[in-house]
């Protein structure tokens, strides 16, 4: 009996797949018929192996072998050089910079890839050119692994990427194109139709959160939208069950914090889109020791899972009474629902935790400056410029700062007025997030079961 293959590229949507209750649930509605298929770096595999419960996994390494016959071997070194200069990356820059995505982060060199002006820049600029090489990147002409495409034609009968916007889900969308079988592209997150790669039009569905979302897929990637899923976030499926002020108090004791004391949980981004990070944690830490409000609340720092740095940016809060830092994790969702029903408010710069913060009705401050940075750097205040921000910066759902002070009044203020902006929040929650009720995992595996052949 052939499988539907959940290939799983990158650990964010994989959390979603897998701590949203999306593979649970699949597994249930189709016993014995999922396998999960990890590309990811070998030492993360065995973090999500031991999450998938007794679904049937393959290490996607296992596809891709470095020994191969001498054809192809030629074939597979002549497509990986034409890739590296003009293949995906290049391709997904060049397409953000003629929309103009995140036009003013860009600069040659930088280290997140998809902001790299650099890429892309030895190929001609018109689009004609641009839309004969995105032709050939997904075209079936391409090459793919013959060990991927063997173990296809004899197991898949459906695959399903968990991040359709990937380098690693290339191959598999051109296998499942070359051997007819249908897919599904889950679009990882709310800013990834905007600035974070390309989108392949012959996916059969794809899934999105919201319908802006969609109209994105619509007008960016030439994609008909009713082939478009809206299914609302998974991560707010997490949210929605109430956890006890006790489950709360037992984080904190492990944390070193003391039930009762307000909490203010201050989410860090990663260093490539934070590099100043270590600055504020300092300033906000001094701030604490000195200015005697140890007595009426406790500081929590929670460091991006992606930052490799945390302990050395995060320096000044390690060893603080009424301080504590959370060990970065992909894998404590659980963890941050408990926190983020209970602290008292979040400070953040960017990202997905702003989102989190108002689905779980937490007043935030939103951080827009660079501690110790010189005026010219501006990567906190670029951080949310992307278009996917316009609804959510444009809202009254949250306080902000532009200096430290900001920072220090708006904690103040939301602590004395947690309610304060609570409609606000409610509302952008439901624009920018879609439908929370609890169901978006159930959507989802629906919207896969409806695209089996």
């Amino acid at each position: 009996m052939k499988k539907v293959w959940l290939v799983l590229s990158d650990p964010f949507p994989t959390r979603v797949f897998v701590d949203c209750g999306i593979v649970a649930q699949l597994e249930e509605r189709l016993p014995g018929r999922v396998e999960a298929v990890l590309v990811l770096p070998a030492d993360e595999v065995g973090v999500w192996t031991a999450r998938l419960g007794d679904v049937p996994w393959t290490n996607g390494a296992e596809l891709f072998p470095d020994g191969v016959g001498a054809i192809e071997r030629t074939i597979r070194r002549a497509d990986f050089a034409l890739d590296r200069n003009a293949g995906y990356y290049p391709l997904s820059v060049r397409h953000s910079l003629r929309h103009g995505f995140n036009r003013e982060r860009m600069r040659r060199g930088h280290p997140n890839i998809f902001l790299d002006s650099s890429q892309g820049r030895r190929l001609p600029g018109s689009d004609t050119v641009q839309g004969a090489l995105r032709g050939w990147l997904f075209s079936t002409r391409r090459y793919v692994s013959s060990a991927l495409l063997e173990r296809m034609r004899a197991e898949c009968s459906l695959v399903v990427l968990a991040n359709v916007q990937s380098h690693p889900a290339v191959p598999f969308l051109l296998a499942a194109r070359r051997l007819g079988i249908p897919s599904v592209g889950y679009v990882a997150s709310w800013d990834h139709t905007v600035g974070k790669g390309l989108v392949s039009p012959h996916v059969t569905r794809y899934v999105v959160q919201n319908d802006v979302m969609r109209g994105d897929l619509v007008d960016f990637h030439g994609i008909d939208p009713q082939r478009v899923t809206v299914t609302g976030w998974p991560q707010t499926d997490v949210f929605q069950p109430r956890r006890s002020l006790v489950d709360y108090e037992a984080i904190l004791a492990r944390l070193g914090l003391v039930p009762g004391v307000p909490v203010v949980l201050v989410a860090g981004n990663t260093p490539t889109n934070a590099p100043y990070e270590g600055r504020f944690v300092e300033r906000l830490v001094d701030w604490f020791r000195t200015s005697g409000v140890g007595g009426r609340l406790q500081l929590l720092f929670r460091p991006h899972p992606r930052d490799g740095d945390w302990r050395a940016r995060y320096g000044a809060a390690l060893e603080s009474p009424g301080v504590a830092v959370q060990e970065p994790s992909y894998t404590d969702l659980e963890t941050l629902a408990t926190l983020l029903q209970h602290v008292g408010c979040v400070v953040a710069n960017a990202g997905t935790i702003l989102l989190d913060s108002l689905v779980n009705d937490r007043p935030a401050v939103c951080v827009l400056f660079d501690e110790g940075a010189s005026q010219d750097e501006r990567y906190a205040e670029l951080n949310v410029t992307g278009k996917h921000y316009f609804d959510l910066v444009h809202s009254d759902a949250f306080l902000r700062a532009t200096r430290f002070e900001e920072v220090v009044a708006g904690i103040d203020r939301a602590l004395a007025q947690p309610g304060e902006l609570a409609e606000e929040r409610a509302r952008v929650a439901r624009d920018v997030v879609g439908d929370v009720d609890g169901r978006a995992a159930e959507r989802v595996v629906d919207a896969i079961v409806a695209t089996l052949p």
